[in-house]
């Protein structure tokens, strides 16, 4: 009896383990980070990543104009990113509002106010985003190995609409380029390759 109570103790401390977030350490999120980056990028990008006490924190500082951020190991699965450095001031004020507990559409809401403003610079040119994500079942935080990931792409181009560049506003068919959030600062053109079925 009572090694059978010890058996369940510890398999309830192994479930338990199993379910805690793991942050993998800097090295893997680094090589995660960089998926999202175009090859010739990848090298020398800026990776921005998590602590061992789940601090968001530089892990590695680059030379080249592309900023990635590594996975956030508290959400399942896969999901990077890496965007030109003329995205970070936006980018930075989203995670900051995040932070202090603003709801998606009050980050939205103040971020167009301040981009209006001039409190943080919008790009002036087209500058790109890439994500790279992969299911839970398909991704390892201890080795850093992933399979079946899939890469799409945006193209940040603030107040641009449909007349302004000649796209829809919806794709027709999987793959075509289209603007989401015409006429606003975060105005951007989405492309989302064919996923594998």
């Amino acid at each position: 009896m009572k090694r059978t109570l010890l058996s369940i103790f510890i398999l309830s401390l192994g479930l338990t383990a199993k379910s805690q977030n793991i942050i993998p350490a800097a090295a893997i999120q680094i090589q995660t980070a960089k998926l999202a980056a175009p090859a010739d990028k990848r090298g020398s990008s800026t990776v921005y990543g998590y602590s061992p006490k789940g601090d968001f924190i530089l892990l590695r500082k680059g030379t080249n104009e592309m900023i990635c951020l590594a996975d956030d190991p508290k959400i399942p699965g896969l999901s990077v990113a890496c965007y030109h450095e003329d995205l970070e001031p936006f980018m930075k004020r989203g995670r900051e509002l995040k932070a202090e507990g603003k709801t998606p559409k009050e980050v939205t809401d103040i971020r167009d106010y301040e981009a209006k403003s001039g409190w943080f610079p919008m790009p002036t040119q087209p500058a790109s985003l890439f994500v790279y994500t992969a299911k839970a079942e398909n991704y390892n935080p201890e080795t850093g190995s992933v399979k079946d990931g899939y890469l799409r792409y945006v193209i940040y181009t603030p107040y641009a609409t449909a007349a302004s560049t000649g796209l829809p506003l919806k794709p027709d068919v999987p793959g075509m380029p289209w603007l989401m959030d015409p006429g606003t600062h975060r105005a951007h053109v989405m492309i989302s390759p064919p996923q594998k079925n």
